[in-house]
């Protein structure tokens, strides 16, 4: 079966998932309850059952909450979807492509926010040197796609994650809206985090695979830091950890 692009938890009213849903933790083992299609207290229990006892496909514990995403439907029905890497746009595509060719850059000195390339990433934006500099990544990721493609640069122009979510025109895709719908998440989407504080993070989807996102992020480092060394290309992020949501231009 196919995820139906929305959380399936108690109260559902589409009996036919549900039933497909306890069959398959009955065959499993799992539950001691009848396939009648209601997903009442004990298909929770058995759904928290299954999670407890599984990880994702990068090895990490599913959430125990009793309801099935995205992810948690990947494991349970062993129905990995294909990865979306392509892009709905030239400028999108472009932009992937500038920020792949990144990949690598250092800050000089690590941990000073400074070097050649991170100077001109923040320079794109009229940010002072030695700030924060992801978002400033993606401004200047998208103004050099669209200076090579001949078009205005449609990203608004700020070093400030939250600032580009409160002030783009581009097409928003919310928390909510991503984790029912993965689809919804295109190639050349920039994600949104919010930490708290006036603090974010941001960077350039590269890949869609049902809950979670591969990116290629500056300020980063391995582990997806939000004020790393340099810029990386990461796969393990899932689309619930991404606080704001998602542009898309």
């Amino acid at each position: 079966m196919e995820f139906p692009q929305r959380i399936i938890k108690a109260g559902e009213t589409d009996r036919a998932i549900v039933k497909a849903i306890q069959q398959r933790l009955l065959a499993l083992g799992i539950g001691n309850f009848e396939a009648t299609g209601t997903f009442g207290p004990k298909t929770t229990a058995a759904v928290k059952q299954f999670q407890a006892l599984h990880r994702d496909r990068f090895g990490n514990p599913l959430v125990t909450d009793g309801k099935i995403g995205s992810i948690t439907w990947e494991i349970l029905f062993d129905n990995v979807v294909p990865v979306q890497e392509t892009a709905p746009s030239d400028l999108l595509a472009k932009a992937i492509e500038v920020a792949a060719s990144q990949i690598g850059v250092m800050e000089n000195p690590p941990g000073s926010n400074r070097g050649k390339e991170v100077d001109a990433y923040l320079q794109s934006t009229n940010t002072p040197l030695g700030s924060f500099w992801c978002a400033a990544f993606v401004y200047w990721c998208f103004r050099e796609a669209a200076d090579q493609l001949g078009i205005a640069n449609p990203v608004f122009k700020t070093a400030g994650c939250l600032a580009h979510w409160n002030k783009t025109q581009g097409k928003k895709v919310i928390k909510a809206q991503a984790i029912n719908n993965p689809s919804l998440i295109k190639p050349g989407s920039i994600f949104i985090k919010d930490h708290g504080g006036g603090l974010g993070h941001t960077g350039i989807v590269t890949a869609v695979s049902d809950g979670f996102i591969e990116t290629i992020e500056g300020n980063s480092n391995p582990a997806g830091s939000s004020n790393g060394i340099g810029v990386f290309r990461l796969k393990f992020r899932k689309i619930n950890s991404i606080e704001k949501g998602f542009i898309i231009y």
